[in-house]
């Protein structure tokens, strides 16, 4: 099936009949929700029923990582920071890649019992305390820890039936810049990426199902920014590392993506670089301008979206029941406490 290749937000609890009748465009192929959207599961998973509703060939997507990017939280398992399971990793290696599987299963089941299909996850950056962004959210600045973490973290969320995103490609760890206030750069040479941040992306190409660009321009390599780049995005992702899977943007409303131009000039550089979906997040009139561009332009449907949507999923009575998930939330309890006692968390 062709999916629209846009994906936008809503504006609060309930669908509006305007939003309604606005997701029925075959322009629009997902909807992404944010903490505003979500009080409760029962209450999130009747906002995605609407939306369902409205549009059933929609791809319903959330950012939930664990730490400070965590959008389901009151009635959900509150996650760890990423960096936390690498340092578990240390310690242990056997019990925390099998802690890792463990909470990328629980992630990914959690969000899938409310009717959402993917959470863009996992953060495949390299990075401990350099990127003002990133930071915690990565499990590791050693490239092999975040190969072996991801590749588990990958294991359990496909268990669970839901396709997985590894962002942000190539790499946000570099440079302590936030792409949401600025345009990052990062000077690095090409060697330099290959032998560090790049390493995630190229071992575990073939296991994700989707990617999400980082708004960064690297100059010594390229001199577009990563998600405006045919470079970076057929070059590299697709032919060099041989990723065959759904490329997302990264928010077109970021200030790291304003350097090519407005709305529509930002929409068509990143389809014309290869994005197969395209996100603008948090500003309605830059998503109707998108819309409008789109519709005005005639632009095709992208078959490979369909791959995205959930493989299955377990209702959210049965999941609170699962032993998996008991034992699961038992050992996070205690990595938690620990974390808190340790000034970790």
């Amino acid at each position: 099936m062709s999916y629209g290749r846009l994906m936008l937000d809503v504006a609060g609890t309930e669908l509006s009949q305007q939003e309604s009748l606005l997701l029925q465009n075959p322009q629009i192929g997902g909807v992404i929700l944010f903490a505003r959207n979500i009080e409760s599961p029962q209450q999130v998973a009747g906002l995605l029923a609407q939306i369902r509703s409205a549009n059933s060939d929609l791809l319903l997507a959330v950012d939930q990582e664990g730490g400070r990017v965590q959008r389901l939280r009151e009635g959900f398992t509150r996650l760890p920071t990423m960096q936390l399971l690498g340092d578990q990793l240390l310690q242990d290696r056997s019990a925390g890649l099998a802690l890792a599987e463990d909470i990328g299963w629980l992630l990914a089941s959690e969000v899938l019992a409310c009717g959402f299909d993917i959470s863009f996850a996992p953060v495949l950056d390299v990075d401990r305390e350099t990127s003002s962004i990133i930071g915690d959210r990565a499990f590791s600045d050693q490239p092999e820890l975040v190969v072996d973490l991801g590749r588990a973290f990958i294991t359990g969320m496909h268990e669970a039936g839901m396709a997985v995103t590894g962002k942000h490609f190539p790499g946000h760890g570099g440079v302590v810049a936030d792409s949401h206030l600025e345009a990052p750069v990062d000077n690095r040479s090409w060697q330099a990426l290959q032998e560090h941040d790049l390493k995630p992306f190229a071992a575990l190409a073939t296991e994700l199902d989707g990617v999400m660009p980082a708004h960064i321009t690297f100059p010594s390599v390229d001199p577009d920014s990563v998600g405006f780049s045919a470079f970076w995005l057929q070059h590299v992702l697709r032919q060099q590392l041989g990723f065959n899977g759904v490329i997302f943007s990264d928010d077109l409303s970021m200030k790291g993506a304003d350097i090519v131009g407005g709305y529509s000039e930002k929409a068509r550089l990143a389809l014309e670089a290869g994005c197969d979906m395209i996100l603008v997040c948090n500003c309605p009139e830059g998503a109707l301008e998108v819309l409008d561009f789109m519709q005005r332009n005639n632009v095709s449907g992208c078959d490979r979206i369909a791959a995205m949507r959930a493989r299955k999923s377990v209702p959210w009575d049965r999941l609170a029941l699962d032993s998996r998930r008991l034992k699961t939330v038992a050992k996070l309890q205690i990595l938690m406490e620990a974390g808190q006692s340790n000034g970790k968390i």
